[in-house]
């Protein structure tokens, strides 16, 4: 006969159950991790969160203990306090590195021990892209060959300079790649369109001096290449303040690559040793020997003959006659 359901009861399976997740939850403060040792998903336990008052109000005093416990280092004797992997009804884990739990401030101010993903962009995964990316200039393909979203690479490059600096590098790098491969690849084909080139320039049509004036005028600028790139000109309907804005603007972003690609020279000097801006007189590399008091096996003199005079001086089994 199937025992009568009451909201405050559990069965004796329950009841242990919530013991061990209660004092798992002491320990780390997160109900996903706590369920996850015991081998259990963290619905089960909020469930019979939201039908036990008694069991929430338990669960609410084991966040308290574990925020109050994670925010004090633990004392002599005590160990470490992040939770044993594995358990419950799974099989034994091994722990890894990657997935050590870390103290984290959650948003209503407790503290917890939370797990890192499982697929981090890591270092690992970042060299991978730009490796790929300097070769094919592709961000969906390099994303894909590092195993990542192109989205999570773009979000890496918003939230570290470092990385979107080295991103535009790659990508510099294979537009060239992919450049001179285009170039390579037309050099067969270089001379189909210039057969006009050896044939007799037929006359000029007549022209009056003013026409001939006007069209050297006219072409003066592209021919000497001194007329305004396209993306300088102005544009239709634009304003004089944003036409003057968008060229501060490219100018700006002209200087801040220059002076990108001159600190990277820099650094790279200076790991060689040679003279910088910064420090034009670089210090010698220094020298490191042993002690020389302790270098052996130099000198061919017998050390078990007695010497002479141990005033001269014995080298090599020669003796010198100057005195020292």
């Amino acid at each position: 006969m199937a025992r009568p359901f009451t909201p405050d009861q559990f069965t004796r399976r329950q009841a242990a159950q919530n013991a061990a997740f209660l004092a798992a939850l002491r320990r780390t403060g997160n109900a996903r991790e706590a369920a996850s040792t015991l081998g259990y998903n963290r619905s089960t336990f909020t469930k019979r969160r939201a039908a036990h008052p008694a069991f929430a109000a338990k669960w609410n005093a084991a966040l308290a203990l574990a925020s109050a416990a994670l925010k004090d280092p633990p004392r002599n004797g005590e160990g470490d306090r992040r939770p044993e992997v594995g358990g419950g009804r799974g099989s034994p884990q091994t722990p890894s590195a990657d997935t050590t739990p870390t103290t984290t401030r959650t948003a209503n101010g407790r503290l917890q021990l939370r797990r890192p993903p499982a697929n981090r962009l890591d270092h690992a995964a970042e060299q991978a892209f730009l490796t790929a990316l300097s070769v094919t200039a592709n961000i969906r393909l390099s994303a894909a060959a590092a195993g990542f979203s192109h989205s999570a690479f773009y979000a890496r490059r918003k939230a570290s300079p470092a990385f979107a600096r080295e991103m535009r590098l790659a990508l510099a790098a294979g537009y060239e790649s992919v450049e001179f491969a285009l170039l390579a690849g037309t050099l067969p084909g270089s001379h189909d369109h210039d057969e006009w080139r050896h044939n007799a320039p037929p006359p000029i049509p007549p022209m009056t001096a003013n026409q001939a004036l006007q069209l050297l005028h006219l072409h003066n600028r592209t021919v000497h290449l001194q007329e305004e790139p396209p993306h300088i000109k102005r544009r239709r309907g634009e304003s004089s303040d944003a036409h003057s804005y968008r060229l501060t603007a490219m100018y700006e972003a002209r200087q801040a690559r220059a002076r990108e690609a001159f600190d990277i020279a820099e650094a790279a000097r200076n790991e060689r040793g040679e003279p910088t801006l910064t420090n034009p007189y670089p210090a010698p590399r220094t020298v490191h020997l042993p002690a020389l008091d302790q270098v052996t096996g130099w000198s061919k003199a017998d050390p078990t003959k007695v010497a002479h005079d141990p005033s001269v001086a014995l080298f090599g089994g020669w003796r010198l006659k100057g005195r020292i």
